[in-house]
């Protein structure tokens, strides 16, 4: 963990202009800053900074948060990564918190295993584009195949001579560990010699998310007997293979905005289409799909199409990760490349624009194609088609999730009518597997657990339904309410008079009015507590504590799209001494700000005790209820004679 001081350090040097602006072009306007959204394609910039509130929100897709959090979304990092990004980037010590041994000692092994292969893909990059050996055999390989330099570059690819050691005399001359080289897969050992895994063979290397080395993989050059055509790096702290999808570092970025990831099998794959000018790719490594590549590629898009060739093992190996995909809510689709040929052939062979043609034109949904692959297995087989039947229902079975209730649907009415069965009976039968996979969820779920723990579990909460979020945004006492917790947020700390505050004022003035919403309820308790505690709350450093909700309400109430153009200090008679723009109108908004909350309170009761009157049958309560709607109405009169106004019903 880390420890929070540096955390503290972090937080307090963070400029989100200058993080932001390492990825997006920003422009001054106003007193924020303007640039196009990360996020999403957009052609007119609705992504807005606020420097002084450590804020960003861009108004067309809803993103919104901090540096960190940024840094989070648009580099796909952890929360502990982001921190360790900016913490590099300020140059600021990062300190850890106390840990077991056991998890220092991994995480030791973690950073020797990250160093050495640093290590070890600047040597073979070297060996590849600065020998001779490896210009003659690695070099002239690589373009034979059609790869250029940039994108040898780019993926930092290189090479291992064809000789017994000279890698494993490099690593043991910069005194790197023989365990941890052994543990890295690069040396063997031999007769108690440390030889090289990787002779005469051109070198990927894998990175993590952050862009570090965390293994490779060897392809041989030419044909040896016996020799395997690929050696990939043993599991270790670092590298695990079932978590890994190269090239994903690579191509996060366009991934992300092009919402659709495309998944190949092999490394050279991701080459040729990246040096196409596809590079939202990304490869398996000739692995079966795994459930945490799928969730690695959820982190960027929900749409994923699969490129494999269209032999027999191809399509096998494409139909092994369908059943994942579907429960992980994946739109998937599949393309098969002509028999002969794979990606990186075929890419080169039509051209960019010809293949991005080819995968749209030949995307087919994976259920479909697996139900046509089923029939076509079927034949007039009754028992094979029988089979199928209760695939395809399993298959559609994993499609649980509420808001794919639709798309399940249909699948079950195309489903049927290519199966020539009753839709009715076939939802009977997906609903029957759907209850086996929550039984068997259920009894994991309480394997182990007690009686009474699971005759007191609690129901699940009910969600308030969007449509009533929605209405609840627009309700008057919600905008007021955020208003005067926007003056807290921006002016709180501001003088008032005497030794009292903005924030003191406004607590004073607001006893006795609770707020109606919660979620505002809330943020005022958390900033009268900090305030209280003294710790001087303010915008930006709501944007570090651990409640997300409460940050984007926050970054809702504080940042909007709009600001006070100076042009109005051209159409305002009078004294031009100040501008518009710079005046410190803190104290009249705080004013105003309370007596239209007040207002706000005052009509409700207003109408609460009009219907008392109404309602009451004792002539007494009718005379009590009077004078309080007398007081009513003279605290509304007096509220109303401070602004000035007059508020008709």
């Amino acid at each position: 963990m880390i420890a929070p001081e540096t955390i503290r350090e972090v937080t307090d040097r963070i400029d989100i202009v200058d993080v932001v602006g390492e990825f997006v072009k920003l422009r001054r306007r106003g007193s924020n800053y303007l640039g196009l959204c990360p996020f999403h394609g957009e052609k007119t910039p609705s992504f807005n900074v606020s420097q002084s509130k450590g804020i960003f929100k861009c108004f067309g897709c809803g993103k919104s948060g901090n540096a960190i959090t940024f840094v989070m979304e648009h580099e796909k990092y952890s929360y502990v990564e982001a921190i360790k990004w900016l913490a590099r980037r300020y140059g600021i010590a990062v300190e850890e918190t106390a840990m077991s041994e056991e998890a220092r000692e991994h995480m030791q092994a973690a950073e020797s295993l990250y160093i050495i292969n640093g290590f070890a893909q600047k040597f073979f990059h070297e060996q590849l584009l600065g020998t001779e050996e490896g210009e003659q055999i690695a070099l002239s390989y690589l373009k034979e195949r059609g790869f250029n330099r940039p994108i040898i570059e780019k993926f930092g690819l290189g090479y291992n001579p064809d000789s017994p050691d000279i890698f494993a005399q490099a690593a043991v001359k910069n005194q790197y560990s023989r365990d941890v080289l052994m543990k890295t897969g690069l040396v063997r050992s031999y007769q108690d010699r440390l030889q090289d895994n990787y002779r005469g063979r051109i070198i990927f290397p894998i990175h993590n998310n952050s862009g570090k080395v965390i293994g490779f993989g060897a392809r041989i050059i030419g044909k040896k007997d016996k020799a395997p055509k690929y050696i990939n790096t043993p599991e270790n702290e670092i590298y695990i293979k079932s978590r890994i999808l190269y090239g994903s570092y690579f191509a996060r970025h366009t991934i992300d905005k092009e919402n659709e990831c495309l998944l190949v099998e092999g490394y050279t794959d991701v080459l040729g289409l990246a040096q196409a000018g596809i590079e939202n790719v990304v490869a398996s490594g000739g692995t079966s799909l795994t459930i945490e590549q799928l969730r690695l590629i959820k982190k960027y898009t929900q749409n994923l199409t699969i490129i494999y060739d269209g032999d027999k093992a191809g399509v096998k190996a494409a139909l092994r990760g369908l059943d994942m995909a579907l429960e992980e809510g994946l739109n998937v689709r599949l393309v098969l490349i002509p028999d002969g040929e794979d990606p990186d052939s075929y890419v080169r062979q039509l051209g960019a624009d010809q293949f991005k043609e080819f995968i749209q034109k030949n995307k087919k949904d994976f259920i479909l194609f697996q139900l046509e692959i089923l029939m076509k297995d079927a034949g007039t087989d009754i028992t094979k088609k029988n089979d199928a039947v209760n695939r395809i229902a399993e298959s559609l079975s994993k499609i649980s999730k509420a808001e794919d209730f639709t798309k399940q649907q249909e699948y079950i009415r195309q489903c049927s009518d290519v199966l020539k069965i009753d839709e009715h009976g076939l939802t009977n039968l997906v609903n029957k597997y759907r209850r086996d996979n929550l039984s068997k969820l259920e009894k994991k779920h309480h394997q182990g657990k007690s009686a009474t723990e699971i005759d007191s579990a609690a129901p699940p909460d009910i969600e308030t339904p969007a449509a009533e979020q929605e209405i609840a945004t627009l309700d008057t006492g919600n905008i007021q309410e955020r208003n005067l917790l926007r003056v807290l947020l921006e002016f709180g700390l501001k003088p008032w008079k005497d030794n009292w505050t903005i924030a003191d004022y406004i607590f004073d003035e607001i006893q006795g009015f609770p707020f109606e919403h919660q979620d505002n309820e809330k943020l005022l308790e958390y900033y009268r507590r900090s305030y209280n505690e003294g710790s001087n709350p303010n915008t930006a450093s709501f944007q570090y504590i651990e409640d997300k909700e409460m940050q984007e309400l926050v970054v809702a109430i504080t940042l909007t799209p709009y600001e006070i153009s100076r042009r109005w200090d051209e159409k305002i008679p009078g004294k031009k001494s100040d501008s518009i723009v710079d005046r410190d109108v803190s104290k009249q908004d705080a004013q105003n700000s309370v007596i239209y909350f007040k207002l706000r309170k005052i009509k409700q009761m207003l109408e609460i005790t009009q219907k008392e009157i109404m309602e009451a049958d004792d002539f007494e309560d009718q005379i009590k209820q009077l004078h309080i709607q007398k007081h009513l109405k003279q605290e509304e009169k007096n509220l109303t004679d401070q602004l000035g106004t007059v508020i008709f019903k």
